[in-house]
């Protein structure tokens, strides 16, 4: 399905400039980098990732699971993963106020450093969970519905540059691995999982796919 390849493909520029934000906040707390750049950042995240990528998942993926794979929006990964959109677009906003000052207080610089480690390890786990799991079984399960493909659209000029800024940033700031980051696959990747998420099984399985595991495991 070519709207789910283009998702995960672009996860993939997004995963590049999380790494990128924060090396440039580092780069920021030692005094140097250059502050108009935290706007480039902004501009990215709020118009490549946000009203680009994630407005395509929301309007376009998860309302086709809902509609016509009769899966729920109201719980389960759908809801989860859409209150992620909104809080990680929360911390958004903290960043917007901070990333482009000039960090004289020790506690401006402090709380940018929070909020660049929150909104980056929020969204690449977010990431992981629609990667491994929403992807593939929601287009399994669109499948089932007879869905083989979905709309998806250009972007606009705004989003576009965005993307190429995107692009330019991580070339000026190498991206910076964060070893303290646990990522990983499956709903135990999710940050929603156990939260306001039970899980695939428990959300999106149906009688039948529980019947197929206990049928295999008395056959064990």
């Amino acid at each position: 399905m070519q709207l789910i390849d283009d998702l995960h493909a672009e996860h993939d520029l997004i995963e590049q400039v999380l790494g990128s934000l924060r090396a440039f906040v580092t780069t920021r707390l030692t005094g140097h980098g250059d502050p108009a750049d935290g706007a480039r950042f902004l501009a990215f995240f709020r118009h490549y990732a946000g009203t680009f990528h994630h407005d395509k998942e929301e309007t376009i993926l998860f309302r086709a699971l809902v509609e016509r794979a009769e899966l729920p929006g109201e719980r389960g990964p759908i809801a989860a993963l859409t209150g992620e959109h909104h809080r990680m677009g929360g911390l958004l906003d903290g960043l917007a106020e901070l990333v482009g000052s000039p960090l004289a207080a020790e506690a401006d610089r402090l709380r940018l450093k929070e909020l660049a480690v929150d909104y980056s390890r929020s969204l690449w786990k977010h990431i992981d969970a629609e990667n491994s799991v929403v992807f593939p079984q929601g287009r399994e399960r669109l499948r089932r519905f007879h869905v083989l493909d979905l709309p998806s659209r250009p972007m606009t000029d705004e989003e576009q540059a965005a993307h190429e800024a995107g692009l330019a940033l991580v070339l000026r700031y190498p991206p910076e691995h964060d070893a303290e980051v646990h990522r990983g696959d499956g709903c135990v990747a999710c940050p929603s999982y156990g939260i306001t998420c039970d899980g695939l099984e428990l959300e999106w399985w149906t009688d039948l796919e529980w019947e197929e595991v206990y049928k295999r495991s008395d056959g064990d």
